[in-house]
């Protein structure tokens, strides 16, 4: 692999380094570790006194400009942990005790787990190991490598791990399915792998991530084990699945959940049958194809979809085949209210997600791992589902809708 070209000012900091080094004679790990601990407390200090200058408003001695009855008080110790072992700090003070110093915290003790705090939150929006390095010695004057880095964030993995094996609730209203694909290296290779997601909709109302599961392929085997994983963390009951016809899944999850309503994603239908529809009929043909899906009974629908293959047969014979062939599965939401229909009849919930995954990811083309990748989404998913604090619209309409539609299985 090619050594990384150094931009010019990267190459200017390392002749410093070397001269800085050379200077203060140092010669083995001890001393590297001793000077950097000298510099950290002098970052730090300075950063301090800078803090303080802002609080009061005026720069040291420089009283003309003074405009508060608050002033400079001396200083107090603090004795700080730090990746290059303890260090003494002098803390400047205010007399009225107000100075509330932010880049070290007045009960504070230790730097290592803050840096790393704000390593892994970058991490999580999506910056590089090179962005993160750089912004790391902008704000903090510290040089931080892709290997500490990696270092740092791996320790999210077995935190992950937990969360995807952490207990779920006996029963969901809905739980939408959905892919999602990355380029992984493997065994010397670009492969493209699918993140298969799983939203959950609980009976309160309220989305959350029940697994992100990373592989090849789908079948029904794969999908059978992952509804037998959800089943073992504790759900017994699902309502109704919204799905993007994942191969495989609708045997799967009959199997696992027998009585779960099965609702294929209508978008993604409309998008997989009018792909290769000339631009020239495209209004014409979506006018007559919204005129199946829009239906206000199943029955209406089935004739709309009657007018249309006897219109379009001809020139497009296989988008009614398609959606007959779909049929059972794309039509269960005819039997529900507006208000449930609106829920469940594509996948948008889980799309809306996966656009903020992407937006994170966009910097990376090539995962170097799985792990690398899990973890990754798994940071995301943390930053973005923080804001899934209110429950979906109407909930108290559609919830007493499943209510009268599932009794037996909402009675208690």
């Amino acid at each position: 692999m090619a050594r990384k070209k150094l931009s010019p000012e990267k190459k200017r900091r390392k002749e410093l380094i070397r001269e800085l080094l050379k200077e203060e004679g140092v010669k083995d790990a001890v001393g590297i570790q001793s000077l950097m601990r000298e510099m950290l407390g002098e970052i730090l200090e300075g950063a301090l006194e800078g803090e303080l200058e802002e609080e009061l408003g005026y720069s040291k001695y420089d009283y003309r400009n003074k405009v508060t009855d608050n002033s400079r008080n001396g200083y107090s110790r603090k004795t700080l942990n730090t990746s290059a072992g303890e260090l003494e700090l002098n803390v400047p003070r205010d007399r009225d005790g107000a100075f509330e110093p932010q880049i070290i915290k007045k009960h504070q003790n230790s730097m290592g787990k803050d840096l790393e705090e704000k390593i892994i939150s970058m991490y999580a929006k999506g910056m590089t190991t090179s962005d993160i390095e750089d912004h790391m010695y902008d704000i903090y004057g510290l040089e931080v490598s892709d290997s500490t880095i990696s270092r740092v964030t791996d320790k999210i993995l077995p935190i992950a791990k937990e969360w995807q094996n952490r207990p779920l609730e006996s029963t969901y209203a809905v739980v939408f399915m959905d892919a999602i694909r990355y380029s992984v290296r493997s065994e010397g290779q670009i492969v493209k792998k699918a993140v298969y997601i799983a939203i959950g909709i609980n009976l309160d109302g309220m989305k959350e991530i029940l697994g992100m599961w990373i592989g090849e392929n789908e079948s029904a085997k794969f999908w059978l084990s992952k509804m037998n994983e959800l089943k073992n963390r504790g759900i017994k009951d699902i309502l109704i699945t919204c799905v993007d016809g994942l191969t495989g899944f609708s045997e799967a999850i009959s199997s696992a959940f027998s009585n779960t309503e099965i609702q294929r994603c209508i978008i993604h239908q409309i998008r997989n049958t009018t792909k290769y529809v000339s631009y020239k009929d495209v209004r014409e043909l979506m006018i007559d194809l919204k005129k199946v899906y829009k239906a206000n009974t199943e029955e209406i629908a089935l004739l709309e979809l009657d007018n249309f293959e006897g219109k379009w047969k001809k020139k497009y014979p296989e988008i009614a085949i398609s959606w007959r062939a779909h049929w059972a599965d794309l039509s269960t939401y005819f039997k529900y209210p507006k208000e449930i229909r609106t829920l469940i009849y594509t996948t948008n919930t889980i799309e809306g997600f996966n656009r903020q995954l992407r937006k994170v990811t966009k910097s990376k083309s090539i995962f170097p791992t799985d792990d690398s990748l899990f973890k990754m989404l798994y940071l995301a998913t943390m930053d973005i589902t923080k804001k899934w604090t209110s429950r979906r619209r109407n909930w108290g309409i559609i919830h007493s809708q499943l209510e009268i539609f599932f009794a037996d299985r909402l009675s208690d």
